[in-house]
């Protein structure tokens, strides 16, 4: 069979694109106007956007605090762009280190309260990077079966066996650790906060099962740094900081820009630092985006009612919509999920949505299991009362013609 065969049946082939658990094909969807990625934004002020000359409510961006439009954030980047140039042309382990990353890792090691961190060009390079340097051969990786796909493909790359538990359930995990040989090295990767069912996790029962077994402990905190322990995220929401060995996170979420970070202790981050390839042969995050990152830190670090904020909106949007009856899952953040259940019905809702002024995001498979599939909806700190009054309007509008259909 011509290799490139399946990319022209998954474009035209409904039956084809629905065996690998889409709804329909891509082109079909569009003719539709049931087709939810790559859509082009015309303008964005963080909180609405310009879609084809209209303006929509955002409620499916990952700017927790609202600091990308923030104009100490953009005179921070524009600074850095004026003095360093648009790129490093080299990565970290050569050319491409500048005091600026020196400083951002010092600063985000000391706020999430561990000895050293060490910052890659983007978060899927950190997950990439750290478990792959850590985990050799014979060792054991165990993972949540809802983590983040970088964490999976960071397993894979990896030369140990995955090995995976039942989505944040501790028995399950310590299940799993008690059939792991006793001379090998274990390492547990969990989301802090799940990023489509705002779920968070339970550290302190899994830093709890790890201490039991032996086993390191790595949180992907992408979606809980800015947002919870007062924005330290979700090992300081637990208590728990000096139990989790490794915190990943991102920038391009709530410190509004992008890239990402591992920190640990000084041993775990120059180890990984010298045997992350994503690392080593990756060109080195820019200069604007590293100080925009900066920037958004300092003003996280002084204003923590924005992280107040956006919780109150999580909780808020997630009462009202329960209200009206749609279903949240087990949310918790400002991440609120919507589960429809099938795909074209999803598809369907997002229209609806779309064309009546507010822009959600669709999750179908593998993002989410089969028939759980969802809109993501997420909130900012900088969404005003205004903007969440038309947001409910307009599902509670939705929901009463669907109940009247």
């Amino acid at each position: 069979m011509d290799l490139l065969e399946k990319c022209r049946r998954f474009l035209t082939d409904p039956a084809y694109a629905e065996r690998l658990g889409y709804p329909t094909n891509p082109r079909t969807a569009q003719a539709q106007g049931l087709y939810p990625y790559f859509i082009p934004l015309e303008e964005s002020e963080g909180t609405t956007v310009v879609i084809g000359g209209r303006r929509l409510i955002m409620i499916g961006s990952n700017n927790y605090l609202g600091l990308t439009t923030d104009p100490r954030v953009r005179q921070a980047a524009a600074d850095a762009l004026a003095r360093y140039g648009t790129s490093c042309t080299g990565s970290r382990f050569l050319n491409g280190t500048l005091a600026l990353h020196l400083e951002l890792e010092e600063r985000l090691a000391r706020y999430v309260g561990k000895e050293k961190a060490l910052v890659f060009a983007t978060g899927y390079q950190a997950n990439l990077g750290a478990v792959s340097a850590l985990v050799g051969r014979n060792d054991v990786v165990v993972c949540d079966k809802e983590d983040h796909a970088s964490i999976f493909d960071g397993c894979r790359l990896s030369l140990g066996e995955m090995r995976r538990f039942r989505h944040n359930d501790v028995a399950d995990l310590d299940r799993v650790l008690s059939t792991c040989p006793g001379d090998v090295g274990r390492l547990v990767v969990v989301d802090g906060v799940f990023s489509m069912s705002g779920e968070i996790a339970p550290l302190r029962e899994i830093a709890d099962c790890c201490r039991r077994h032996g086993a390191r402990l790595m949180v992907d905190d992408a979606h809980g740094i800015g947002v919870t322990g007062g924005g330290r995220g979700t090992a300081a929401h637990h208590g728990v900081t000096e139990a989790v060995d490794l915190i990943m996170g991102t920038f391009s979420k709530s410190l509004a820009s992008v890239g990402g970070f591992i920190a640990g202790d000084e041993a775990s981050i120059h180890w990984i630092q010298h045997r992350a390839r994503s690392l080593i042969f990756s060109a080195s995050l820019p200069p604007a985006s590293a100080a925009a990152a900066l920037a958004a830190l300092r003003i996280l670090e002084s204003e923590p009612e924005r992280v107040a904020r956006v919780n109150e909106l999580g909780d808020r949007m997630r009462r009202s919509l329960r209200r009206l009856g749609f279903d949240t899952a087990a949310s918790e953040t400002p991440i609120v999920p919507i589960v429809v259940g099938g795909g074209m019905e999803t598809l369907m809702l997002w229209r609806e949505l779309f064309e009546a002024g507010v822009y959600t995001n669709v999750a179908l498979p593998p993002a989410v299991p089969e028939g759980r599939c969802l809109l993501r909806t997420s909130y900012m700190a900088t969404h005003n009362d205004e903007h969440i009054a038309e947001v409910m309007r307009v599902f509670g509008s939705v929901h009463a013609a669907r109940d009247s259909g």
